[in-house]
């Protein structure tokens, strides 16, 4: 187990500091880098502690180049990589895969950070998917199936979902609801953080690589930008007056929220429940719905994502 003094209030670079031994050397691949949000945290804390190399991914040009001037401000040596990547266009994925396989490194972690949360109005990508699922989920699958000759045998692989994966299932016949008749933000955003979790649990049956899911706590970041005031208001993020509910338990600042993500990464006792799924900073499947852990659930998510984007892995 991590050490039982992690919890909700430990930050990033604490958990980076105790890890200090296993970030040393290694090269890492985060998905979602923009400055301020916990992509972009989690490569200044493992920056601080020698990794050979960070690629930092990301569909902004311009965000990721300013998040990584961020971290080379603090860690001048910082041994930093641009991706541009869009997770929400399989053409555009298998681009920058093509890119990942070019690389002599071999990957020794990958963080599947990026994502969007409750797109109030029902939307499709250029594929044709509902939005958060393919953001948050396919373009995810296709490229870690795509590196897979990239990662290392050992490849820890990071799948950053949400609590709010309790809002529901995986609707297997019905992932773009109806092409949006029975939309709704929440349910959408249900479907793509169980679909996080459950790859994670496939991905430790079929590669049998260390692999974990994580919610990283209620966080105001850019991922909010989507969402109107009425649905923060649902969903607990603000309050009736509109102020952002900052004294709950739920809630917590950047460095705080992207502390899960380097136990995940990087601590060797949770080897022993692979596959499971992490919340301040510790195991906590005890707490999940049991949809989003169920094997039989991984393995008929995994063969949908196959017909989904149209490969085999």
């Amino acid at each position: 187990m991590p050490p039982s003094h992690f919890g909700e209030k430990t930050t990033a670079q604490e958990a980076a500091d105790y890890y200090s031994d296993k970030i040393k050397g290694k090269v890492v691949l985060i998905t979602g880098g923009s400055p301020g949000g916990l992509g972009a945290e989690a490569a200044r804390v493992i920056a601080l502690h020698e990794p050979k190399l960070i690629i930092l991914a990301g569909r902004s040009k311009a965000n990721i180049d300013r998040a990584m001037k961020e971290i080379q401000s603090e860690t001048p040596s910082a041994p930093l990589r641009p991706l541009l990547i869009d997770l929400a266009c399989l053409s555009n994925v298998r681009e920058a895969s093509k890119e990942v396989l070019a690389y002599e490194e071999t990957i020794d972690v990958l963080i599947n950070n990026a994502g969007i949360m409750g797109l109030e109005h029902y939307t499709k990508t250029v594929d044709g998917y509902e939005a958060q699922f393919a953001t948050c989920h396919l373009g995810h699958f296709l490229l870690t199936g795509l590196i897979r000759p990239r990662l290392a045998a050992n490849c820890r692989i990071v799948n950053v979902s949400s609590r709010g994966h309790v809002c529901g299932p995986v609707r297997f016949d019905d992932i773009n609801f109806s092409e949006g008749k029975d939309y709704d933000p929440w349910l959408g955003y249900g479907q793509a953080k169980t679909a996080n979790m459950l790859f994670s649990v496939e991905l430790k049956k079929r590669w049998n690589v260390p692999t974990f899911s994580l919610h990283p706590g209620g966080i105001m970041t850019n991922l909010a930008r989507n969402l109107s005031l009425e649905h923060k208001k649902s969903a607990g993020i603000i309050d009736e007056e509109g102020n952002r509910k900052v004294g709950d338990s739920e809630s917590k600042d950047v460095p705080q929220g992207t502390s899960t993500h380097i136990v995940a990464a990087f601590d060797d006792d949770i080897l022993e429940s692979n596959g499971g799924y992490l919340e301040d900073c510790q195991l906590a499947n005890d707490v999940a719905r049991e949809y989003a852990l169920s094997g039989e659930n991984a393995a008929k998510l995994w063969e949908m994502s196959e017909k989904l984007v149209g490969e085999k892995f």
